[in-house]
């Protein structure tokens, strides 16, 4: 163990931080989306703000892999790819705007975004005109680019990507397929970004990644267990409430 840590350049604490966020983004991709961004504040303290994203991007694509293999035929194309023009702009953006904005500002701005989205879909899901909003052209470019723009800067996408989802009342396999697919998709257009231009992926990134792939792989698996034993209703439900809770996280 100790061997393995000095290879790394890491701490004891730090193999243990690396470790807990790896267990809880298995269980984000496979199971409970939300749960990834309870990791990302754990690398960020410990590794800082640009170095934690790159190596939360690595694990973050091993974790895809593994959730695209559990649910690869549950996948709404067509969702995907309308939204991926406008997430790419938000990529871009985010790419060029993310060493000049100020870090607490932006996850202020995120997390009201977020919170106004979750308020708008349960109104209007009472009224039941919930299925009236996804189908309008402005509300799947705003949020292709905000998806975009949030995954740049703090990968931070996944509570805008599910209430798009949650909004059309996709069901569970279909949310959870897709939500595989498309981060796939966008975490791939982000890797030479990071590589080349943000330069915060490396040999070592790589390594402490696959060094705690087998913890990311038993997430994995306990989100797919947590998923099978959830109805629709219920599923939905944790969604929602989750999703507003790392809302409320990231503004405070």
């Amino acid at each position: 163990m100790a061997d393995l840590l000095a290879m790394l350049h890491i701490t004891m604490w730090q193999g243990v931080i690396i470790l807990a966020a790896a267990l809880l983004i298995g269980i984000g991709k496979t199971g409970i989306s939300a749960a990834t961004l309870l990791a990302i504040p754990l690398l960020a303290t410990e590794f800082g703000a640009r170095e934690s994203t790159g190596l939360i991007l690595v694990i973050f694509l091993l974790g895809d892999v593994l959730a695209v293999k559990a649910y690869r035929v549950f996948v709404n194309k067509k969702e995907i790819l309308q939204l991926l023009p406008s997430c790419v702009a938000g990529i871009i953006i985010g790419a060029f705007l993310g060493s000049i904005v100020d870090a607490r500002t932006f996850k202020i701005i995120i997390a009201s975004i977020i919170l106004f989205c979750i308020i708008a879909m349960l109104i209007l899901g009472r009224k039941g005109t919930d299925n009236k909003i996804p189908h309008s052209v402005w509300f799947v470019i705003l949020m292709g680019v905000l998806c975009g723009f949030a995954s740049m800067i703090g990968n931070a996408a996944g509570p805008i990507f599910a209430i798009y989802l949650l909004a059309m009342g996709m069901e569970k396999k279909y949310y959870l397929g897709t939500t595989a697919w498309f981060f796939l998709a966008i975490n791939l257009i982000k890797l030479p970004i990071q590589i080349f231009a943000w330069h915060n992926i490396s040999t070592g990134t790589l390594c402490m990644a696959l060094a705690a792939l087998p913890v990311l792989y038993l997430g994995s698996v306990i989100g797919i267990r947590i998923v099978k034993v959830m109805d629709e209703k219920t599923f939905r439900y944790v969604i929602v409430v989750m999703t507003a809770a790392a809302a409320v996280r990231l503004l405070f």
